[in-house]
């Protein structure tokens, strides 16, 4: 099952839809009575959506329902509504990637013009990724159905607007970017960096794991204060990440304390979605802006 969790910008989505619901109580009556507008593109991926969304209804699978109905939802208002993150998604290491790949040659495809040269084809593309994806967290040891369709698709729409070596839109491992010269770092150039999940501020092993390195090099220095700044990516307004960036600072302020850091050395802050590391068009969700980041003086 997957893990339930929804953006605030498919809410705002669903709020301008409300005429859709006049008629019904669900966002699935919603997504059935809704009329799209916008883009070629965007109606059909409402129309994916919209029978997508049925189905796992009738399966008996409400959450993931109700998941795809909000995005078809937005694509009936005409949103920019992207494949699901791969990192929303309970998998295992070899299916991650196995899907990591695909998703960057979809998106890739989709900026390329797909959406814009076959509109049809591009909209089953996405639908079909999103189900491989589902299907793929359910039921770990099968070969997902829609993950041929998926191909299928992907074969049909490149053969419009080109194959192309696609840019993965995942963030390098901290192991493979380049330092530069070797040499110890001043510490007032260090800076850490601790990830959360989507719409999350609890530390994860993860970030546990780098906050253990922070304190310890906090222990091993002369310091006059420990800069926490708390980020969010473009999913949600702005009033929202701002107090979701804070949480998330907090989060990581309580765990240094946890760990020995003196609670009058750190100072925290929020910026919201205000300095992206990734740039994003809003309503993105992209792994590498939801942080914070850990800095010495």
């Amino acid at each position: 099952m997957r893990h339930f969790k929804l953006s605030i910008a498919l809410v705002a989505a669903i709020a301008l839809s409300a005429c859709a619901f006049e008629r019904g109580n669900t966002p699935v009556d919603g997504i059935n009575d809704v009329q799209a507008v916008g883009s070629p593109f965007t109606q059909h991926l409402t129309d994916e959506y919209r029978t997508y969304a049925n189905m796992e209804s009738s399966e008996g699978d409400y959450p993931d329902s109700l998941h795809y109905a909000r995005k078809g939802l937005a694509s009936a208002e005409g949103e920019a509504v992207l494949p699901e993150p791969i990192s929303d998604w309970n998998l295992r290491p070899e299916h991650i990637e196995e899907l990591r790949p695909a998703r960057a040659r979809l998106v890739s495809a989709l900026n390329r013009g797909g959406r814009e040269i076959a509109p049809q084809i591009a909209a089953v593309a996405q639908a079909r990724f999103d189900c491989w994806i589902e299907e793929q967290e359910e039921a770990w040891e099968s070969v997902p159905v829609c993950k041929s369709q998926f191909m299928q698709a992907m074969s049909d729409l490149e053969a419009r607007v080109g194959a192309q070596p696609p840019v993965e839109d995942v963030m390098m491992p901290v192991t493979d970017i380049d330092m530069g010269p070797s040499g110890p770092m001043a510490v007032e150039d260090a800076k850490y960096l601790v990830f959360f999940d989507f719409d999350k501020s609890n530390i994860e092993q993860s970030a546990a794991n780098v906050l253990d390195v922070v304190a310890q090099e906090a222990a091993n220095q002369t310091l006059n204060s420990v800069m926490v700044v708390g980020h969010t990516d473009t999913s949600g307004s702005n009033s929202y990440n701002q107090a979701l960036a804070m949480r998330r600072a907090n989060s990581a302020r309580d765990a240094l304390i946890q760990r020995g850091v003196p609670a009058e050395l750190i100072q925290v802050e929020s910026r919201g979605e205000s300095e992206l590391m990734v740039p994003t068009p809003d309503g993105v969700r992209e792994p590498a802006n939801r942080r914070v980041e850990v800095s010495f003086n």
